[in-house]
C-alpha cells in the first residue's frame, strides 16, 4: 500500500514538473507583455546635445551626492563624534548604526542649512531661471561650500597639501584649488573628532578605574567590573543630559 502511494505521488511530481516546463516554453516563446525597445537617435541641433550633456551632469552629481555629503559637510565629524560616545559608554551597538548615521544626517542638514540656503539664491534660482549658465552656477554653488571647509581647516594642514601638490602658497584663499581644499578639510575633520572623542572618554576612564579598584579592595576580583561600571556610566550620562552636551558643542563646534 505504502509502495502504491509512493508511486502515485512521484508520478504527480513528474507530472507537474512537465506542465511546468511546457507552460514556461510557451511564456517565452511567445510573450504577453511587449518589451520596450530602446533607440538612440543622433541629434537634430547643438540644443539637443547640450541638453544630453547636462542630464548626464545630473546624474554625475547625483551618483556622487554620497561621498559629497559624508566629505565636504559635516557629516565626518559628527559620526565619529557619536561612535566615540557609544564607545565611550561601552554600550556595543545601542544606539544601532541605523540611528546614529540618522542622527548624522539630521544635525548636517541642521549645520548645512544656511549653506544651502545661499547655494539656492545665488545659484540654483539664478539658473533656473535662466539669468546665468551652468558654468556660473556651478562657480556660485561653490563659494558656500568653499567657505564652511576653510573656516573648519587647519592651517597647518592646508600648507601640508599645498606642499603635497607642488604648488606655490596662494595669496589668499581664493586661489586655493579644490582639489586641495578637500583632502585638507577631511584630515583636519578627522583630527578635530579624535580631540573630541579624546575629552569624551576621560570621564568614563575614571568611572571604569573607580570601580575596577573598588571591586579588586573587596576581593572580588571574579566580578568583571564592566557589569559594574555600565549601568554607573549610563546613569552618569543620563544625570548630566550628556546627548544634549555632546550635540550643543558639535553644533556650536561648527565656526
Amino acid at each position: 500500500m505504502a509502495k502504491k502511494w509512493f508511486f502515485r505521488f512521484v508520478l504527480f511530481a513528474v507530472l507537474i514538473s512537465l506542465s511546468s516546463i511546457t507552460y514556461a516554453q510557451r511564456v517565452f516563446a511567445q510573450p504577453s507583455i511587449p518589451i520596450p525597445r530602446l533607440e538612440v537617435e543622433a541629434a537634430q541641433s547643438p540644443q539637443d546635445v547640450v541638453d544630453s550633456l547636462e542630464i548626464l551632469g545630473i546624474l554625475t552629481v547625483l551618483a556622487l551626492a554620497p561621498s559629497i555629503l559624508i566629505m565636504m559637510t559635516a557629516f565626518t565629524r559628527i559620526i565619529i563624534v557619536l561612535a566615540f560616545v557609544r564607545n565611550a559608554l561601552g554600550t556595543q551597538q545601542t544606539p544601532p548604526n541605523q540611528v546614529l548615521i540618522g542622527l548624522a544626517l539630521f544635525l548636517t542638514f541642521f549645520v548645512m542649512a544656511p549653506i544651502a540656503s545661499q547655494i539656492n539664491d545665488q545659484a540654483l534660482q539664478p539658473y533656473l531661471e535662466g539669468s546665468i549658465d551652468q558654468q556660473t552656477a556651478a562657480q556660485r554653488a561653490m563659494k558656500p561650500i568653499r567657505e564652511f571647509m576653510l573656516r573648519q581647516t587647519r592651517e597647518k594642514t592646508l600648507l601640508l597639501f599645498l606642499e603635497l601638490s607642488g604648488q606655490e602658497q596662494p595669496e589668499t584663499y581664493d586661489d586655493i584649488p579644490t582639489h586641495v581644499l578637500i583632502p585638507a578639510f577631511i584630515t583636519s575633520e578627522l583630527k578635530t573628532a579624535f580631540q573630541i572623542g579624546f575629552l569624551i572618554y576621560i570621564p568614563f576612564i575614571i568611572v571604569d578605574m573607580v570601580v575596577a579598584s573598588t571591586l579588586m579592595s573587596m576581593g572580588m576580583m571574579m566580578l568583571p567590573p564592566v557589569m559594574i561600571s555600565l549601568p554607573l556610566k549610563i546613569l552618569l550620562f543620563v544625570m548630566v543630559d550628556g546627548w544634549d552636551l555632546v550635540i550643543k558643542n558639535l553644533v556650536t563646534g561648527f565656526r
